[in-house]
């Protein structure tokens, strides 16, 4: 029953190690203070990087967005949430609002449509 019982640990150890390798795989790659977009979904193709608000998304982002990763710095009073909007100059509506920390390798219903975005103090 020992040999059972050690086994049996061992192989959800090995488990357990995979799947932390897995997820460990898919972060997306942005610095520490930015918000970073991807065209393509799960943090692939084209990236662009911003540590401060951009109301107007060049061609090559604009309505390409596919992929998000929010690694702002938070603290008290820090507008630390990301909104991203449809529209440039911060118009029309939120597709999608990031926490710190969150990252959204796709969504369908943000996907390809943003053209701008703001750091706020919450979503």
């Amino acid at each position: 029953m020992k040999r059972l019982t050690t086994a049996l640990a061992a192989a959800l150890f090995t488990v357990g190690a995979v799947l932390a390798t897995s997820a460990a795989a898919q972060a997306a790659d942005c610095r520490s203070g930015y918000f970073c977009v991807w065209t393509d979904a799960n943090f692939n193709g084209l990236k662009i990087e911003h540590s401060g608000d951009d109301h107007w998304w060049e061609g090559d982002m604009f309505e390409q967005d596919s992929s998000w990763a929010n690694h702002g710095l938070s603290g008290p009073g820090v507008k630390d949430h990301v909104q991203v909007h449809d529209g440039r100059e911060l118009l029309g509506r939120v597709t999608l609002c990031l926490a710190p920390g969150q990252e959204v390798g796709y969504d369908a219903g943000a996907n390809d449509q943003g053209g701008s975005h703001t750091w706020t103090a919450g979503c």
